[in-house]
């Protein structure tokens, strides 16, 4: 990335889902502090073998680097929570009035702040595609809604991934 800033707008009703969705996605990651995270498929995605035709040196591998990983996804988690605060604290979906809603705010994200959140999108729609049964794109049941959230993010990480093109 080149140092300089990028400016995204979202609504508040947006932001305060997303403020959600991370929050949830940090949970599960608390959750694995003392469990093997390839015990659920969503989280072995986040940590994937590293040696395909070698299950000792990939057991190998993931014990030296997946604490280290799984830390920086909470750190990346935290900052996008904390980009989208408003007036010091995180949105709620239910604080929110349809006037509120639909209000856009503007993100600025620096370097640093820009990597949290491409590696945060991305993350959670892996958890999610998991979750969802998405292994290709034809995977995607567009008739339900809860594809849509998965779709949403996609929407989000290829806006954001555009902006730092520019």
């Amino acid at each position: 990335m080149s140092g300089r800033t990028v400016l995204m707008e979202i609504s508040l009703l947006e932001a305060a889902h997303l403020t959600d969705l991370v929050a949830q996605f940090t949970t599960l990651l608390d959750d694995t502090l003392d469990e093997d995270p390839r015990a659920d498929p969503a989280l072995a995605r986040l940590v994937p073998d590293a040696y395909a035709d070698d299950a000792e040196a990939a057991d190998e591998y993931r014990r030296l680097t997946q604490d280290d990983l799984l830390d920086r996804r909470r750190a990346d988690a935290a900052v996008v929570t904390t980009t989208l605060f408003r007036d010091g604290k995180p949105l709620r979906p239910e604080s929110l009035d349809r006037v509120d809603a639909e209000t856009a705010m503007v993100i600025e994200l620096d370097d640093h702040s820009a990597s949290a959140w491409l590696r945060t999108l991305a993350a959670l729609r892996l958890v999610l595609a998991t979750r969802l049964g998405i292994a290709i794109e034809e995977d995607n049941d567009r008739d339900d809604p809860r594809f849509g959230v998965y779709e949403w993010l996609g929407f989000r990480l290829e806006g954001l991934l555009q902006a730092l093109e520019n």
